[in-house]
């Protein structure tokens, strides 16, 4: 018989997915914290178009929209924006997906919003998760291996490799249309998180069509 579920481990769960990114509330009357939403990719001309690459699409089309201009820091590109009345930075990680985990390690991950692709999520589609595993993403085992897992995560689906393709050469080949076309949505997903709280974007997002 499996063991019965303490019901605090999912009271406790749901207070931290209500707390993440909500604007108007402060915590012990201290500042509001500024969300890093960070895109993960590889840098490097030849993977800008790849699947591996999509979180890097999202936070280059929020620098689109508002007004982000991209700076050189040491293990990441960065661009500070307004999403709304919040303070964000978007981050880039330039030190290649097995490493992400040092370009954000001076972060809480209660303040990070994780872009990125996901194999197990059928192509173009958008979901906003709270903790969870690595699911066999490079980016996603470094950043937990050095911050945890409670941090916010907006995932782009893209599919699983046909017959006879490696993970590994599907993940590195040029994105299909319809993961391309998911990229705006993914970007408005990362801004409902940021005005309405992950529990609302996942009640927004999660639903399946």
């Amino acid at each position: 018989m499996l063991p019965r579920r303490d019901p605090r481990d999912r009271t406790s769960r749901l207070r931290l997915v209500r707390s993440f990114f909500k604007t108007d509330e402060r915590e012990e009357g201290g500042p509001i914290r500024s969300p890093f939403v960070v895109g993960l990719g590889n840098p490097g001309r030849s993977y800008g178009r790849t699947r591996h690459n999509a979180g890097y699409l999202v936070v280059d089309e929020l620098a689109k929209r508002h007004g982000g201009s991209w700076r050189k820091r040491k293990k990441a590109e960065a661009a500070p924006v307004s999403l709304g009345l919040t303070n964000a930075t978007l981050l880039k990680p330039t030190t290649f997906m097995n490493n992400t985990g040092s370009a954000v390690s001076d972060h809480r991950p209660e303040n990070l919003i994780v872009v990125h692709d996901d194999l197990d999520l059928e192509a173009g589609t958008v979901r906003v998760k709270v903790g969870g595993g690595a699911g066999g993403h490079n980016g996603l085992r470094s950043i937990i291996g050095r911050l945890g897992n409670d941090f916010v995560r907006v995932r782009i689906g893209i599919g699983r490799p046909p017959a006879g393709v490696t993970v590994t050469d599907y993940v590195l080949s040029r994105m299909d249309s319809v993961v391309k076309d998911a990229i705006p949505k993914a970007a408005d997903a990362v801004e409902f998180v940021v005005e309405h709280g992950a529990e609302a974007a996942m009640n927004r997002f999660n639903v399946r069509a």
